[in-house]
């Protein structure tokens, strides 16, 4: 953008000069910006017409299912899941008339509650596992050049290391 949209209040000082994208930086955000979310699409519509699980719903099994007794808090799941409390406890609540979670109150406190993928829950993920991997291998991995894919990695890792170093992201 080559505009300036800066506005002065009355008896303030200027405003910092944005630091705009160049032409090059301009395409390099707008062509991963749309193919991260055209991609995300892709996995959704995919994940849910073959399994009827979307790919948000996958992501709270996935999330589960990688944890000791396949179990977490619901704050902790909100948090790795990227979701607000109330989305999350919203979707869990139709995960649970699935019977694919249920809920029981933390042990340790008493007030805190749980999360846990039941038998049904971790086998609806096995059933839908591969229907994802496959989408992901098609629509990204075989898009992309081994030197690309290490180069994604290379990427990522330092993005993650920059928004969220406290947190390891595990794939999925």
């Amino acid at each position: 953008m080559d505009t300036q949209l800066t506005r002065e209040e009355p008896g303030s000082s200027p405003a910092p000069e944005p630091r705009w994208l160049d032409v090059q930086e301009q395409k390099a955000w707008r062509a991963w910006l749309y193919s991260a979310q055209l991609l995300q699409d892709r996995l959704d519509r995919e994940l849910t017409h073959a399994t009827g699980i979307s790919h948000a719903y996958y992501e709270i099994l996935v999330a589960l299912s990688e944890t000791p007794g396949r179990m977490m808090r619901m704050s902790e799941l909100a948090d790795r899941c990227l979701s607000s409390r109330s989305r999350l406890s919203h979707a869990v609540s139709r995960l649970e008339e699935r019977g694919w979670i249920r809920r029981q109150v933390c042990p340790e406190d008493g007030r805190g509650q749980l999360a846990v993928l039941t038998d049904e829950g971790f086998a609806a993920l096995e059933a839908a596992a591969p229907v994802h991997v496959e989408g992901v291998r098609t629509h990204l991995f075989d898009q992309l050049t081994p030197a690309q894919v290490e180069n994604m990695r290379d990427f990522g890792e330092t993005l993650l290391e920059h928004l969220d170093p406290q947190r390891s992201r595990p794939s999925s």
